[in-house]
């Protein structure tokens, strides 16, 4: 079997030659050998590309010239193939390809860990560098691939303006302190002054780290543009090992001027209800496969939230509901504190049966830039909770009035003169304005049913590990 491929050769990708009207004489495909299976007189190879789920059933004759070579090719080997297309006998396939030509792109050695057996998630995850070859992987980033297209779609459909925030920023927009330093300084001597490391001597003459959001500069952008999103990588320094926590993971924020909190859920809802609907219109090979393997029932909780009216509840009226339940949370449920994922669930799936916006929360809760409600005491702010899950989405009306944004600056212990810029836009045409994040891998973590957020994102960051 000769590995020179000579004169390229017109590939048809598999999930073409798979959807192929009729047969044909002639075909060349190009994919990674899933299995190898020899029989007395005929032997097969699966062979995948990752345009699709499915494999293509490539059959060899003893007749073909490198026979024997071909047939120890090895699981994992990169092929091209030349032969005819036609109908297969076998059941649950409609086409095979008998082939004519077998060349080898890419050796494999017996050890190729993907063996046709099933692995964990956890081994999976020590060969990030080859997990896109699983079957659930290779479903996940088609998916996650097909979600990023419709994202966009569905801002572009709707007039607004895509954003390119920055990564390197010198403000904490969350005020939580969980940003990873970015700095030239010499990490074993920093310069110092009055007892503290000076800054002013780094690269950008000032502490910066790596962004936690997009939203800030994204509201300076809808005081000239009106309607923007941004859609780009987040980073938290939060030593938190949970399935649903990563240090690295992608945000989606829209910023609408002229808007308040009703119409900021309007957006919310519009935006979950397409992407959900695109998933099931666009990935359904891939979704079936998450229903079989991943989440039974899959597939209906998507079909039931595509359809699903959503509701509105305020916090306290939410509070009230929990207190009533009649049941023992594992958090306490108070006016004043934060809902929990299990409170959220209940509320979701007990309550109201289906996806549920609570809104107002107590100011004391939630960021310094939501706006103020005329009771003092919450804040125009927004979850959307889902089955399942709880929270998906949370979004605000930003406070728009110069003089509350500074007192709750202060009050928050942020100096106002550190975001001088961002108050420069209260001070200059400011109008009302509202947004909201959602957080891609756990929109994914919901349309696939995969539950860790580790096996949603090409390569994982999460505390102790940043390989590949």
């Amino acid at each position: 079997m000769n590995n020179f491929i000579g004169r390229r050769q017109t590939r048809t990708r598999i999930k073409e030659a798979l959807a192929a009207e009729g047969a044909r004489d002639r075909i060349t495909v190009r994919g990674w050998a899933r299995t190898v299976r020899r029989g007395k007189e005929v032997a097969f190879i699966a062979l995948n590309d990752g345009s699709c789920f499915a494999s293509l059933q490539v059959v060899l004759s003893p007749e073909l010239e490198h026979y024997e070579a071909a047939v120890r090719c090895g699981t994992g080997a990169c092929l091209e193939v030349e032969g005819a297309l036609v109908a297969s006998p076998a059941a649950g396939q409609r086409w095979e390809v008998h082939a004519r030509q077998v060349r080898l792109l890419g050796s494999s050695d017996a050890d190729y860990p993907l063996q046709k057996k099933r692995h964990s998630f956890d081994f999976l995850r020590s060969i990030a560098h080859l997990r896109p070859r699983a079957n659930a992987f290779g479903a996940v980033f088609r998916v996650r691939s097909a979600l990023s297209f419709a994202i966009h779609n569905f801002f572009r459909e709707r007039g607004f303006l895509y954003v390119h925030t920055p990564i390197i920023t010198a403000n904490d927009c969350e005020g939580a302190g969980e940003m990873f330093r970015v700095t030239t300084l010499d990490a074993s001597a920093p310069p110092h002054s009055e007892g503290n490391i000076d800054w002013s001597q780094d690269f950008f003459g000032d502490r910066t780290g790596l962004t936690v959001s997009g939203q800030l500069q994204g509201e300076l952008f809808a005081s000239a543009f009106s309607d923007v999103y941004t859609f780009g990588p987040t980073f938290r320094a939060e030593n938190s090992n949970t399935s649903r926590h990563a240090a690295e993971f992608w945000m989606i924020e829209p910023e609408m001027a002229f808007a308040d909190l009703a119409e900021d859920c309007a957006l919310a809802e519009d935006f979950l209800r397409y992407l959900v609907t695109f998933a099931l219109q666009e990935c359904g090979e891939d979704l079936v496969f998450f229903n079989e393997r991943i989440e039974k029932g899959l597939l209906d909780k998507l079909e039931a939230l595509a359809a699903a009216e959503f509701q509105t509840m305020s916090y306290s009226e939410a509070v009230q509901r929990l207190e009533k339940a009649g049941r023992s949370f594992e958090f306490p449920v108070a006016w004043g504190a934060d809902l929990q994922s299990e409170h959220e669930r209940y509320l979701t799936e007990e309550v109201v049966g289906g996806p549920l916006f609570v809104t107002d929360y107590p100011t004391d809760i939630k960021a310094f830039y939501m706006r103020q409600n005329d009771d003092g005491k919450t804040v125009a702010a927004m979850d959307l909770l889902v089955p399942r899950v709880g929270e998906i989405i949370g979004g605000s009306q930003r406070e728009e009035r110069l003089d509350v944004l500074q007192g709750k600056m202060t009050a928050c212990g942020i100096d106002p003169q550190h975001l001088w810029w961002y108050l420069d836009s209260r001070r200059w045409g400011s109008c009302p304005h509202a947004g909201f994040g959602l957080g891609f891998e756990r929109l994914l973590m919901y349309v696939t049913g995969m539950e860790n957020i580790r096996d949603v994102i090409p390569f994982p960051r999460t505390p102790g590990n940043a390989r590949f």
